[in-house]
């Protein structure tokens, strides 16, 4: 297959991985967050990002036929994720909400990228659309609880 197609599989299979950790991370979060409030927040979003993925992956199959759903990846991009698993462990509400906010902001980022792929199938571009609307509403509704610092 072509470089550009390799290129896009990669970019998805890479939200893939990233919501994965998002969805570890969050779970990590909630077990470690005083506030009730938050800790539900944080529950309600870890599932959001195991269905993200549910969603994703199953009309990568529909396009793509085969995944690497497990693999790991080697490019430049950072992972976020990993490092607010990192953060979340330090069992402080103020600070795992400012790596969330971090967190949601690179996660935007992300999708507008692969948004931005010409060769992306409509059906996913439907979905990736769906998700970072999603996440952008997120963002807004950390952003706003910032009373639980």
């Amino acid at each position: 297959m072509s470089t550009r197609h390799d290129n896009l599989i990669d970019q998805l299979e890479e939200i893939l991985e990233k919501n994965r950790d998002a969805e570890k991370g969050y779970k990590k979060a909630a077990e470690n967050a005083e506030n009730p409030s938050l800790k539900a927040f944080f529950i309600d979003k870890s599932r959001d990002r195991e269905s993200f993925n549910a969603e994703l992956k199953r009309e990568m199959v529909v396009n793509y036929k085969e995944i690497d759903d497990e693999g790991s990846f080697t490019g430049t991009m950072h992972r976020v994720w990993m490092d607010v698993k990192a953060l979340f462990s330090a069992d402080n509400d103020e600070s795992m909400l400012e790596e969330a906010i971090r967190g949601e902001k690179a996660s935007v980022e992300e999708y507008a990228e692969v948004l931005n792929n010409s060769d992306l199938p409509a059906s996913i571009a439907t979905i990736l659309r769906q998700q970072k609307m999603k996440v952008q509403e997120d963002l807004a509704k950390v952003k706003g609880m910032e009373h639980f610092k």
